[in-house]
């Protein structure tokens, strides 16, 4: 059996315009950027090339977007630039239970230096009650931060609805989007989103690139100090090679006519395995509103990596750890609310722009032989 790839939610592979791209400004790129001599200006052009492709993909000006090293340095500068921005005061921040580490982990650490954070419920498909977001603001709240939709499930968030919520109250509104962009339409003033994390190899560009959408009238202290790079909002001298790539997976992205086809194969995934297992198989996540690649299922009386370990050429993602006889569900099960019993068995399968019918009903073939 050949190796599959399922595991695109986790990261992708490089698309050949990407490496075409990296190869090219090897070659032209090499000056610094800020240089004003003939070998900084191909640099800067490059750059700043870039800066406009990943602008055009979200509906945003190129002046909106800053180059990070990915999508943790994006969410930690918002969260944290944020509470450095309201020094003085107490500050709140409102999140959801079913957010990524890179949102979760600064939140705990803002916890500790005296932010207080409200993490709201899902429901059992791992959609979010606007309701909920609203109710759960105060009058120290200065972000909400919620996830355009969900790297296990895929489910996607109501976000029109939810920034109705904080214009009203006057409150920045924040989302890591780097699992919905390439994968569905993602316009920073339709989502009315003030601040947008993008992560470059969730969109077959290179790991270390992201970038970070800020709206024009918003500012944060800048998260890197030295020189006076990205307009003053990040220091380090401009990686051009890698926001190149990134850059040019965008524009890949704004054409790409794949996902129909893609959602089309987890379709048929999703129906071969119930056919196969009926109620030993269970959908986790929002039946229709979710990513188009994105399948979570639990296989009933197993543990995900136990079917894994037994099907080791299948690359995919389980939704729970295993500690000796304990089962530890991810944080975004426990937040839907998902048993025990039926968290335990999750994998998540993603599929990407390389994923084929044969992949499909080979993994089928070999659920039904680990699985019976």
């Amino acid at each position: 059996m050949e190796n599959i790839y399922m595991d695109y939610n986790a990261s992708t592979p490089l698309a050949p315009e990407v490496k075409k791209t990296i190869t090219r400004l090897l070659d032209e790129a090499y000056g610094n950027p800020s240089a004003s001599h003939w070998a900084g200006s191909p640099a800067k052009t490059a750059f700043e090339k870039a800066r406009g492709q990943v602008a055009s993909l979200i509906g945003a000006a190129s002046e909106e977007v800053i180059f990070t090293s990915g999508g943790t340095e994006s969410n930690n500068h918002v969260l944290k630039g944020i509470v450095e921005a309201n020094l003085g005061k107490s500050c709140h921040i409102v999140t959801t239970k079913a957010e990524h580490p890179a949102i979760l982990e600064p939140c705990r650490y803002l916890e500790q230096h005296g932010v207080s954070i409200t993490y709201v419920d899902t429901d059992t498909y791992g959609k979010i009650d606007p309701a909920d977001i609203n109710e759960a603001i105060t009058e120290n709240t200065v972000l909400v931060s919620v996830m355009h939709a969900n790297n296990e499930t895929g489910t996607v968030q109501p976000l029109e609805q939810i920034s109705a919520i904080t214009k009203r109250h006057g409150i920045p509104f924040h989302t890591d989007a780097s699992q919905s962009i390439g994968k569905i339409p993602v316009n920073v003033d339709k989502l009315g989103v003030d601040f947008l994390t993008i992560a470059g190899h969730k969109l077959y560009a290179p790991k270390g690139i992201g970038a970070l959408y800020m709206r024009k009238d918003k500012t944060l202290p800048s998260f890197m100090h030295g020189a006076g790079h990205e307009q003053g909002r990040r220091a380090g001298t401009e990686n051009v090679i890698l926001a190149g790539a990134l850059g040019q997976a965008c524009q890949a992205a704004q054409y790409d006519k794949s996902m129909e086809t893609i959602q089309a194969l987890r379709d048929d995934f999703w129906e071969r395995l119930q056919e196969s297992f009926g109620s030993r198989v269970h959908l986790n996540g929002h039946p229709e509103e979710r990513l188009p690649n994105t399948l979570n299922v639990s296989f009933i009386g197993y543990t995900g990596q136990e079917i894994l370990a037994r099907i080791p050429e299948v690359a995919a993602s389980t939704g729970a750890a295993c500690h000796s006889d304990t089962v530890e569900l991810s944080n975004v099960l426990q937040a839907m609310g998902v048993d025990e019993e039926v968290g335990k068995g999750a994998i998540r399968f993603s599929l990407g722009r390389y994923s084929e019918v044969k992949d499909i009903r080979t993994v089928v073939e070999k659920l039904r032989e680990v699985l019976g």
